[in-house]
């Protein structure tokens, strides 16, 4: 199961609301002059280097704590029962697989659970620092064990199994229950590299780098490193997008933002020691290679065809970064652990050639599929939306070409006119979001006027975001095509055109991210702190659709549902324990377009139950999405050789057969099929295609 981390990435945040500078409160002493003293309540090696809180920590823990009071949007009170979230999330964080802590460490640590809330108003910091100090101490001992578990071996005929779904254990009582636990985490390791295609002599050596950089990485730790962590433990407590950036992690993000890196257009975090996808750039190398998605494990990374591939397992993030990029033309290979495979996965090789990054690069596309169905003819346009673009730069300087995600839609959809289209599909699977504006300026295509979202601020304030067009641009049929992926600006576009009835939504309920952040920069409220302070990401609002429902936890749920290889369980909003919930707020005044009626709609519905009972591209797409399900649920896996190798056959053997899968694709020159069928590759545009073309069709009847 694919547990949320403490994720350290920012996505585009979207500013809605401007304050004053807050009144930072002074305690009853000086936080950036007197520092709580630090002594260690547990018994720790004198050989560990025991990291300290910096002076700085202090005021800007009162600074942040008293920030998050008065701005956040959920207005949830320091309490005992949110420090009791806190000290868990904290735990989490360093031993999420509960593989270093012993039972009696969380016994001892157990007399602060309720605690953190006081000393987090004061700025105390020792108790963290305290807790991580017994964590460097149990991570060593673990390290010392595993040189000895190699040398010895192990026995992969043996029926025997490493449960992965760390979740449902509780922490063991004894060294040697810790042992054994162990022994079966470090067999899965090299039965993995044995099946990657490894010897054992070569496993063993990969594994025995692998634990020496282990030490070198966690001795490498620094103080803002800890703080980092134990500061987003308390920023997640809140909500799963609100969080602290120390100033080095806040540099690097700036860095990214501003200048056109050259790499392969991932965003990359940490989760236990591996490093995670966690977005892909729309428009970069890895985007348009459609081999690496969210969630895939990035394993192993070499330079050039000829370069030897580096394991990475344990690297810390900004090293892994730093390994991937490089100048653009430049070849980089990964081994990605892929997502869909579940715990199982065997590494998958991706080629990807470097390139420019830049944000604004990814453009809205467009194409014509022509094609017959039940015997009659159609010419149908697919524009494909990979974010809410806009140049605001150049929008502000008064250039009329400026890039946007409306004015490129516009102009595509007037191109696909003259081809005498007679529907459109806007594909949105891949759309994390982006700029708010857009996805309402989008809207006014399709629609007269009207509101299009509603936004309620943490001063419970509501303002409604209108389109005020007063025209429509395309009036013809209209489906929208969304994924478990579509997110945020994303989900705004497609609740609008959903409460409006102007067109269908197809595909998989959408991510669920109804909310706003804004970025704070800490060092404006203590100008006179000389030591550079970090940043805080602050939920401040919250999106509501003009039907009053908000997009929040449970995103926009399809009126034509397609086979989906999430469970809400394992992906979305809905799998972060602190997400805000779902709610409903005053219906906008707004006069619904009717181009659907629930008759149409279920009409659509039946027709596709009907294909699905013969179409075998669509039984193979549901029977993959269903086997995809359950990799993602594995709660335990095989340590037996035979067993593993053929659940890796089976994962092989479904692949190839969803590549080979209607393995016509549209002509690129012409937009149009090679033959009077609809064969994609990508069998979810091509259900969308034909839900679009019953569409037309019980219309024009």
């Amino acid at each position: 199961m694919i547990k949320k981390k403490l994720i350290y990435i920012l996505p585009i945040v979207l500013v809605i609301a401007g304050f004053a500078i807050f009144p930072f409160k002074r305690t009853s002493y000086d936080p950036v002059d007197a520092i709580p003293a630090f002594t260690l309540q547990f018994k720790v090696n004198d050989s560990i280097i025991v990291l300290k809180p910096q002076r700085k920590n202090v005021s800007e823990t009162v600074l942040i704590t008293q920030l998050l009071n008065a701005y956040h949007y959920g207005k949830v009170p320091l309490s005992d029962s949110l420090s009791a979230v806190i000290y868990h999330n904290y735990l989490d964080a360093l031993d999420h697989s509960k593989l270093y802590f012993l039972k009696s460490d969380i016994n001892g640590f157990d007399r602060y659970r309720l605690s953190i809330d006081d000393s987090l108003k004061r700025g105390s910091l020792s108790v963290p620092y305290q807790i991580f100090a017994v964590f460097k101490q149990r991570y060593y001992e673990r390290l010392q064990h595993v040189d000895a578990l190699l040398e010895k071996g192990f026995d992969f005929t043996k029926d025997e199994y490493f449960k992965v779904d760390r979740d449902s254990v509780d922490w063991l009582s004894t060294p040697e229950k810790l042992d054994e636990t162990w022994r079966k985490y470090v067999k899965n390791e090299m039965l993995s590299l044995k099946l990657s295609g490894k010897s054992d002599s070569a496993a063993v050596s990969v594994l025995k780098k692998r634990y020496k950089r282990f030490r070198t990485i966690i001795q490498q730790y620094k103080s803002e490193d800890v703080y980092q962590v134990f500061m987003n433990s308390f920023t997640e407590a809140l909500d799963p997008h609100t969080s602290y950036f120390s100033p080095i992690t806040a540099e690097n993000f700036d860095i990214e933002m501003s200048k056109s890196l050259e790499g392969i257009g991932a965003r990359l975090s940490k989760d236990g020691d591996y490093t995670i996808v966690v977005s892909v750039v729309p428009g970069g190398p890895a985007f348009k290679s459609n081999l690496i998605h969210e969630n895939d494990k990035i394993v192993g990374v070499a330079q050039g065809d000829a370069g030897e591939m580096v394991d990475v397992v344990g690297w810390r993030n900004d090293d892994v970064v730093q390994l991937i990029r490089g100048k653009k033309g430049t070849v980089v290979i990964l081994n990605v652990l892929k997502a869909e495979d579940g715990a199982s996965a065997m590494p998958f090789v991706v080629r990807i050639v470097r390139d420019k990054i830049n944000l604004e690069d990814a453009r809205a596309e467009s194409k014509v599929v022509s094609f017959k169905h039940e015997g009659k003819p159609y010419t149908l346009g697919v524009i494909t939306i990979p974010s809410f673009y806009k140049n605001f730069k150049d929008a502000r300087e008064g250039d009329k070409e400026y890039n946007s995600t409306t004015r490129d839609v516009k102009k595509l959809i007037t191109d696909l006119k003259e081809k005498h289209i007679n529907g459109l599909l806007i594909d949105l699977r891949r759309n994390g979001g982006g700029a708010l504006d857009e996805a309402i300026e989008l809207t006014g295509l399709f629609i007269k006027n009207g509101p299009v979202v509603q936004v309620k601020d943490f001063g419970g304030r509501i303002e409604e975001e209108n389109d005020e067009s007063g025209s429509v641009f395309y009036d013809g049929p209209l489906t929208i095509l969304t994924s478990r992926l579509s997110a945020s600006a994303s989900e705004i576009f497609s609740a609008a055109i959903q409460d409006y009835k102007r067109g269908l939504i197809v595909g998989e309920q959408t991510f669920g991210k109804g909310t706003v952040q804004n970025l704070l920069s800490l060092q404006r409220f203590i100008p006179k702190e000389k030591d550079k302070l970090g940043q805080l990401k602050l939920t401040m609002a919250k999106y509501y659709r003009v039907n009053g429902g908000s997009t929040q936890n449970i995103g926009v749920k399809p009126d034509l549902k397609l086979p989906s290889e999430y469970d809400a369980q394992v992906y979305g909003e809905s799998t972060y324990p602190s997400a805000m919930p779902y709610d409903k707020i005053k219906s906008s005044s707004f006069r619904p377009v009717n181009d659907l009626d629930p008759k149409l709609i279920a009409e659509l519905n039946k027709r596709y139950n009907e294909r699905l009972k013969t179409d075998k591209g669509l039984q193979e797409l549901v029977e993959t999405a269903k086997e995809m399900r359950e990799n993602r649920n594995i709660k335990e896996i095989s340590l037996n050789e035979t067993k593993r190798l053929e659940k890796h056959k089976k994962d092989e053997e479904r692949r190839k057969s969803l590549q080979k899968m209607e393995g016509q694709v549209v002509n690129t020159e012409t937009g149009t099929s090679e033959d009077s069928g609809l064969n994609l590759k990508d069998q979810y545009l091509k259900e969308g295609l034909l839900i679009l073309a019953d569409m037309v069709a019980i219309k024009d009847a």
